[in-house]
């Protein structure tokens, strides 16, 4: 059917009340960015304090992992099909106790299932923060501008999780790190009444594809455990092997699925759009070169240079403060010259700081050698996040605003899991051969250490350039609309004053 989106124009709501509910929404993804990264930091104190074993370890942020890029795609499609202001409070809810709960917890294996509820919160609300904005803002000027603020969120919170986990956990206890989300959460859910109004699509169905669901949410489950394992055990064992095929064989048959089913989790007719197609293609990019810098340079700061947890966290202000300063601008330049233009240039600025941080040093200097490869990547990040938010959202459905926002955040987790497990397997693998070669080295050297960064920095810089391509090639420089339908949308309890 062919009717007009029934988003709310400026007219319908007060510019106070669109741009306080954006505020709401910058927050809560805030928060869910913010815990990716806010644990690294932290890892030391929990290992100590709960007795975890080394291996055991990488599951705190493993867990969060696996749920959240498993089950960004459902979250998406309920958020759909059951409204998304109610899927968004559900989900802060969730994503409040699992925090507590975390900061609470008594042993490995509760923190361990606690985070992974973190997860499977974050999953649920992330595409609901972004499907809600969509519905806010009508498409043009004023969504791009929203982004350009969302895309600040997104593009900082790595940085200010290493910042703030920093200080929690030298001045406070690890616990804080998760506490803090608690008073965060419930205001939210508190204030989401009356400043969001609840959307969901008008379809003349309500069935959901549970058989899509499963097969989805289980087959990128498996694929980000198999790429953390992989780190582990090897990318040629058994076990590996059969995780990644199996994997495999779960996502083929949710495109199966999807091609035959009456109502598909995700239409596949929506990644006929080019300018979505390419945008998810380059957010697989930035996941997988961007965030595992974030992972390298933690390393390299904290066991080459030695910096203390609070000084790493102090590090990254300079990438911080330029992906806030330069988001804006990105908004602009997007506007006015499309997404096709700005996204290439944003990846090239990223692939640009990753060749510098191949030349950092043994014996580096933070104002000298890390720096000035800070601002660059923050003004990349910023080039590319908006744009890549704006374009994979560009033409699609009112109603399928949900499954859209969950696709381009999926596209970055999984990129990012496996960005991170090819960097660490690349750093690794050449830090041995490294001593290898160097009888007198140890695994611990700076000089081994710094190498292996070095080799996988240059194929992170490799990434970035192929995300640049694919931008430059498959984005449209008009692109297409897919026909509207009507998405129906109440009042908020109470208007702001």
């Amino acid at each position: 059917m062919t009717t007009s989106l029934a988003a709310p124009s400026p007219t319908a709501r007060s510019d106070r009340g669109r741009w306080l509910a954006l505020a709401v929404i910058v927050a809560a993804q805030f928060m869910v960015v913010l815990d990716v990264a806010i644990v690294n930091v932290a890892l030391p104190s929990i290992k100590n304090d709960l007795h975890f074993s080394q291996e055991n370890l990488q599951w705190v942020i493993t867990a969060y992992s696996i749920l959240f890029g498993g089950a960004l795609l459902l979250g998406g499609r309920l958020a759909d099909l059951f409204g998304r202001r109610r899927l968004f409070v559900l989900a802060l809810a969730l994503f409040a106790a699992a925090s507590l709960l975390s900061g609470l917890a008594w042993s490995e294996g509760s923190l361990i299932f606690f985070r992974a509820l973190q997860g499977l919160g974050g999953a649920l609300l992330a595409p609901a923060a972004l499907a809600l904005l969509m519905t806010t803002f009508p498409e043009g000027r004023e969504r791009n501008l929203a982004l350009g603020v969302y895309g600040a969120a997104a593009g900082s919170g790595g940085a200010a999780g290493v910042l703030l986990g920093g200080v929690l956990t030298s001045y406070l206890s690890w616990s804080w790190i998760f506490f803090i989300n608690v008073p965060v959460g419930l205001f939210l859910i508190a204030v989401t009444p009356r400043l969001l109004r609840e959307s969901r699509a008008q379809l003349e169905h309500r069935t959901f594809d549970l058989a899509g669901a499963v097969s989805i949410t289980s087959g990128l489950m498996l694929l980000v455990y198999a790429m953390t394992r992989a780190t582990q055990i090897g990318w040629g064992s058994v076990n590996t092997i059969a995780f990644l095929a199996a994997a495999a064989a779960l996502i083929t048959s949710f495109f199966v699925i999807e091609s035959r089913s009456k109502a598909p989790l995700l239409p596949l007719r929506i990644l006929r759009l080019r300018t979505l197609a390419g945008s998810n293609l380059t957010s697989l990019m930035i996941g997988a070169s961007i965030f595992s810098m974030f992972f390298l340079l933690t390393l390299y700061m904290q066991q080459v240079l030695h910096y203390s947890a609070i000084k790493t966290g102090i590090a990254y202000i300079a990438l911080t403060f330029s992906i806030v300063a330069f988001s804006g601008v990105a908004q602009q330049l997007t506007t006015r010259f499309g997404v096709r233009r700005v996204l290439p240039v944003g990846m090239l600025f990223s692939a640009a700081a990753l060749l510098l941080f191949t030349q950092l040093p043994v014996h580096g200097q933070y104002f000298w050698d890390i720096f000035p490869a800070f601002v660059l990547s923050g003004i990349g990040l910023a080039l590319a996040f908006v744009p890549v938010s704006i374009g994979g959202l560009t033409g699609v459905r009112a109603g399928d605003a949900g499954i859209a926002s969950g696709l381009i955040n999926t596209s970055q987790q999984i990129g990012g899991a496996v960005g991170l497990a090819a960097a660490a397997t690349i750093s690794t693998t050449v830090t041995s051969h490294y001593v290898g070669s160097h009888g007198a080295a140890s695994l611990q050297s700076g000089a081994a250490l710094t190498h292996g960064f070095e080799i996988a920095f240059y194929v992170l810089a490799g990434l970035a350039l192929l995300g640049a391509v694919a931008a430059a090639v498959l984005v449209e420089p008009k692109p297409k609309t897919e026909e509207v339908e009507t998405v129906h949308v109440e009042a908020p309890v109470l208007e702001p004053a």
